[in-house]
């Protein structure tokens, strides 16, 4: 099996799922296990500020406070999960050697809270979660297209622009492809 951590899952149009229409999820871990991603094109209704009041922390940069959280998928929506450069050193990092680091401890936000944490960063609720072989067959039944990651898209692409900007990795327009599946 080759790994596709550190990529892109960029949703085909025909895709079935509300869940993952139109989205890009970033691939942070995937090995024989399974695969854990966030999606990076989906807002929830929260800014960083709702966040850090929820968890008694001051923010100091009212700029910051308004940033949107993202809904990084459907199971355990009430987990968090920080995507950023840089600063290492956080108690829980996914793959910490990769250019986009994931961290679910809170030591990552209390440091975005005084001013001291990563940048540029993102947060997302929930995550996208695969078991064993399922997200092969969902690549083999086309659900999906694969790309090396790209951390601009991530941190400075505006939300909007993501899926097109992904796919265009690949030299795509995926607004041309149609929203149907089939077989030849």
């Amino acid at each position: 099996m080759r790994s596709l951590q550190d990529h892109f899952l960029i949703a085909m149009p025909a895709m079935g799922d509300p869940n993952f229409n139109e989205t890009v999820t970033y691939l942070c871990k995937h090995d024989d296990e399974g695969a854990l991603g966030i999606v990076i094109n989906r807002q929830t209704d929260m800014a960083l500020g709702d966040i850090f009041a929820q968890l008694s922390l001051d923010m100091p940069d009212p700029e910051q406070a308004q940033q949107r959280v993202l809904s990084g998928g459907p199971v355990q929506p009430d987990r968090g999960f920080v995507l950023h450069q840089g600063a290492d050193g956080f108690e829980s990092t996914f793959n910490p050697e990769a250019p986009v680091k994931v961290t679910v401890s809170l030591d990552i936000l209390s440091a975005m809270a005084r001013g001291e944490g990563p940048a540029p960063a993102v947060v997302a609720l929930g995550y996208a979660g695969w078991g064993a072989g399922q997200l092969e067959s969902e690549l083999a039944a086309n659900a999906w297209l694969s790309t090396p990651a790209d951390a601009t898209i991530i941190f400075n692409t505006p939300i909007e622009q993501r899926w097109s900007a992904a796919a265009g990795l690949l030299g795509i327009d995926i607004h041309q492809i149609a929203n149907y599946a089939g077989r030849a």
